[in-house]
């Protein structure tokens, strides 16, 4: 059996893999290098008389040879062809990137096909490597999916505050409902509203009103865990979904929310603005069967909160 491949016969061809803008990479039966092309040598900096019989493994250290091996095995006992895609690994070796619109990528990044060569017999005896650039590709996707996170985030988002919009922490209640249906588990809603925020903008102007709505919504994400769902329901008007959460765990978390906006100070023309909230907050009872039923009963206990003399946290009586 012949384990070399007889490059007089392939001269032509390996004359067209010199020039191609591709990685081409042959190795035998024990990762030795055999071809070794253009694209390679420029990218590795490595000579083709310098790479040629060294182990692809001695070349690319950083890869991982117990991935790599069982890829290149599997080519050389089935005689069917591997691949991989960046999306699953970014670059199979890791080669700077030169193109100038993708300039910002630190790497190239590759797709690879790993084919069998057979020798006249028709044994594999050796397999191609050919390595892919598609930091182009790569580049425009991940640019794509980062702006579309960024306008999915901007949707859900209350432009003023920062805070989710009522579609989104009211889409969120709806789920949580159907969650409590079906599996029977708890959360509490809290809604909240900034007492007497007329006077506010009327004395001080709308720019303090904006300053005060967003001073509340620095105040809520100080407080709410990584699970909590904070929005706002318009206005001065704000709304926690709180899951895994009773009642009692509400009206406390409630309690600590009413407290620290109170001792908050907002800073408009070197004067100190102060404001306070009246709140009121519902669980989910065995009752419950429509989310809109949850904020209803939150809105209730806020407007016995108002009724009572505000600044004050009250608890739907279910």
């Amino acid at each position: 059996m012949n384990d070399h491949i007889d490059l007089k016969e392939l001269h032509w061809l390996l004359t067209i893999t010199q020039s191609i803008d591709v990685g081409v990479v042959v190795l035998d039966q024990g990762y030795r290098v055999q071809v070794w092309n253009t694209f390679m040598e420029n990218r590795s900096g490595v000579l083709p008389n310098e790479a040629a019989n060294r182990s692809f493994f001695e070349l690319f250290p950083e890869v991982s040879q117990d991935w790599l091996k069982k890829k290149l095995d599997s080519v050389i006992t089935l005689g069917t062809p591997a691949f991989t895609i960046w999306e699953q690994r970014p670059y199979l070796v890791r080669f700077k990137s030169y193109q100038p619109i993708t300039g910002l990528e630190d790497f190239m990044y590759q797709n690879t096909t790993m084919f069998p060569l057979r020798s006249t017999s028709g044994e594999v005896t050796h397999v191609c490597v050919v390595i892919y650039d598609v930091t182009d590709v790569a580049t425009n996707r991940l640019q794509l999916q980062a702006a579309n996170q960024q306008l999915q985030k901007l949707s859900n988002t209350d432009r003023l505050t920062g805070l989710h919009n009522r579609g989104y922490w009211e889409e969120m209640v709806r789920m949580e409902c159907s969650r409590h249906v079906r599996y029977g588990t708890s959360a509490a809603l809290v809604m909240f509203d900034i007492d007497h925020f007329k006077r506010v903008n009327d004395t001080y102007g709308h720019q303090c009103g904006d300053k005060v709505i967003q001073g509340v919504a620095d105040v809520i994400r100080e407080h709410i865990r990584d699970t909590d769902v904070a929005g706002r329901y318009g206005g001065e008007e704000y709304a926690v979904l709180l899951p895994d959460t009773d009642s009692y765990g509400g009206s406390m978390f409630a309690e600590r929310l009413r407290a620290a906006v109170e001792a908050q100070e907002i800073i408009h023309d070197g004067k100190v603005v102060r404001c306070t909230i009246s709140l009121g907050v519902a669980d989910m009872g065995a009752s419950l069967t429509e989310h809109k039923t949850l904020i209803e009963w939150a809105d209730q206990a806020l407007y016995a909160s108002k009724k009572n003399g505000r600044n004050q946290v009250s608890l739907h009586e279910g």
